[in-house]
């Protein structure tokens, strides 16, 4: 573990408990509780620890003080690193055996594969993912030479090491999110390069949805299985669920009872709308069940029997109902998945034990080739049309939701105007822009079912951002209940805004507590770019002279010298060379460590563009 941070840990045990990113958090937060009081003794923990989530939020103090002091009698003496470690972990196994360790919400998926303690995999899954990336980059120019990959090996892990291999399949899941002349894909790769790679990689997963808290490059490097597996199947699954979107298939309307439900319809996260489909088509079929999950409503096979006889009535098979076993039921509702040209994802075995993850990739993909909705009727297409045009709304509700799921809340965003409403997940991100600013106490956890309990946790989300000095005139939390969108969009700029000057404060060139402005990012752009031997000067954020994406570039430039080849970089001139500049810059940037969030058309269209700098500034100082 190398950087400024040193050697975190020396005792090996505790080395293989966590990520580097959880140890950096956690050291993170053990110089603060030791700062506050200039030491940190065994008495003060179990008040201390109260900020840290999963032991904050399911033990009380006293809970916290009884097992502390169970485990370390002299309250007095002092604690280091290491048992300050000791303790977490111990506080987490109590909170755990209270709790229950496995996530039951809608994003059990994206946190699974990344939970701290979790070393081992699911080999059916890692067959599944092998099969998946065979073919999709099978005639890939660079990896062409590593395919088809042995799924009975580790050769995933060994392959994955030099990033290009994610970087890939985060492109092929989204297009175009990552620019492929930015990938370093020379045969033999330095170690400066394949972090690179890397580093790439990471941030783009960050900006396609994908929750990398817990993960950081070195973990590639050393082929940490579980870490490298649960990035994959997070890209996997958003390819997967990328056309269960209106916009995508507006044939999703037929859903619907009543046109009334079309907004209810377009919020809904992805793995809601393939189970009312699916539902949907059950009920045709005359299957009396309703399916909740993919695990245990289709461990006997009988749903999905139902639903390939509706989707593909060509292939029935009379015995796959009338069959007894069904482990063998399960065999016969993929014999006829084959038959309509759908890849299994998973085997009779995972069906019967309930294998969520390859139940969910399986519906997912038998959508994706045979939806069975009809055909796109004007009436349809008119519904649509009345709609309401929300195009900025959506980039910047994109932007926003990217970077609150980027920092590991407990609940995955799917749709911000939505998932904000009952206050929880915005007090879970005020807690970790400002840790301890939240006053848990009084704050009521989801699932709530009494509105003024919503309302509570946005009055204090309305409170905690007044006291850092948020333009809220006239702002209740009411308005965040009922989903004020111009509101909450306003919040959210503020509150990225707020932790990005945050993150600047603390750099350790600016320790003197000089408060960053817009003006001095401007000057600092300027100056580097100036620097550099460049003429390019911006006037402000909104210069309109930007578009082009060469001032970007030479930025770039200054602060990594061989970060930009020139000569891949276009004039700018017509769109589809700003466009091209654009997607370079964005990949460029993620490529040397910046988190963000833009689209292309943010460049080109000079929007968002404050952002960009900010976190340029705060990466490269």
């Amino acid at each position: 573990m190398s950087g400024h941070w040193g050697i975190l840990v020396s005792d090996p045990w505790l080395q293989n408990q966590f990520t580097q990113v959880e140890l950096r958090s956690l050291k993170s937060h053990f110089m603060s509780m030791r700062r506050e009081s200039g030491r940190l003794v065994i008495a003060d923990l179990a008040s201390k620890m109260s900020r840290l989530k999963v032991v904050g939020e399911n033990l009380s103090e006293e809970e916290r003080a009884s097992c502390v002091k169970d485990l370390y009698p002299n309250t007095e003496d002092e604690v280091d690193f290491e048992l300050f470690l000791k303790v977490y972990l111990k506080l987490q196994t109590f909170s755990n055996s209270r709790t229950g360790s496995s996530p039951k919400n809608a994003s059990a998926f994206l946190k699974a594969a990344t939970t701290t303690l979790l070393h081992t995999i699911s080999e059916s899954e890692k067959a599944s993912y092998v099969a998946h990336i065979n073919h999709y980059l099978a005639k890939d120019e660079f990896l062409k030479k590593y395919l088809p990959i042995d799924p009975s090996t580790n050769e995933l892990f060994e392959i994955a090491k030099d990033g290009v291999l994610l970087c890939k399949l985060i492109n092929v899941a989204v297009p175009g999110t990552i620019d492929e002349r930015a990938i370093n894909t020379k045969r033999i790769l330095n170690p400066w390069e394949r972090n690179e790679n890397h580093t790439l990689c990471l941030n783009s997963a960050k900006a396609i949805g994908c929750t990398v808290v817990n993960i950081g490059t070195q973990d590639f490097i050393e082929g940490r299985r579980h870490l490298v597996l649960g990035v994959i199947s997070q890209i996997i699954k958003i390819q997967l669920l990328a056309d269960l979107d209106l916009k995508k298939t507006p044939q999703l309307l037929e859903l619907l009872d009543d046109s009334k439900d079309m907004e209810e319809l377009m919020n809904l996260p992805p793995e809601k709308i393939l189970l009312r489909w699916m539902n949907f088509h059950l009920k045709k079929a005359g299957y009396k069940k309703i399916v909740t999950n993919f695990s245990s409503d289709v461990k006997d096979a009988e749903a999905y029997a139902h639903l390939l006889n509706v989707l593909a009535p060509e292939y029935i098979n009379p015995s796959t109902l009338a069959v007894k076993n069904p482990f063998e039921r399960a065999k016969l509702v993929l014999e006829h998945a084959d038959k309509m040209g759908c890849k299994r994802y998973l085997t009779a075995r995972d069906i019967v034990e309930g294998s969520p993850n390859l139940n969910l990739a399986f519906v997912a993909h038998i959508f994706q080739h045979r939806n069975g909705l009809s055909a796109q009727t004007k009436q349809q297409m008119s519904l649509l049309e009345t709609f309401p045009d929300d195009t900025q709304d959506s980039r910047e509700e994109r932007a926003f939701r990217l970077w609150m799921n980027s920092l590991g809340n407990s609940t995955y965003i799917n749709n911000v105007f939505e998932d904000l409403r009952n206050g929880w997940v915005l007090l879970e991100t005020l807690d970790k822009v400002s840790p301890g600013i939240v006053h848990w106490k009084i704050a009521n956890k989801p699932p709530i079912k009494m509105p003024f309990r919503k309302v509570e946790n946005c009055n204090q989300v309305v409170k905690i951002g007044k006291q850092l000095k948020f333009s809220l005139v006239n702002v209740a939390g009411n308005d965040i209940v009922q989903g004020n969108k111009k509101l909450i969009l306003a919040y959210l700029w503020q509150l990225m805004r707020y932790n990005i000057l945050q993150l600047l404060k603390n750099l350790r060139f600016h320790s003197r507590g000089k408060e960053i402005t817009d003006a001095d990012i401007l000057e600092w752009a300027n100056s580097k770019v100036s620097s550099s031997g460049s003429q390019s000067r911006m006037d402000s954020f909104k210069d309109r002279s930007l578009s082009d994406g060469i001032f970007f570039l030479e930025l770039l430039s200054s602060v990594q010298h061989r970060a930009v080849n020139w000569g891949l970089v276009t004039k700018g001139v017509t769109d589809q060379e700003k466009k091209m500049n654009a997607t370079y810059i964005i990949s460029i940037a993620r490529k040397l460590g910046c988190s963000i969030f833009l689209l292309p058309e943010d460049i080109t269209e000079v929007v968002l563009n404050q952002s960009f700098y900010q976190c340029t500034f705060r990466e490269f100082l």
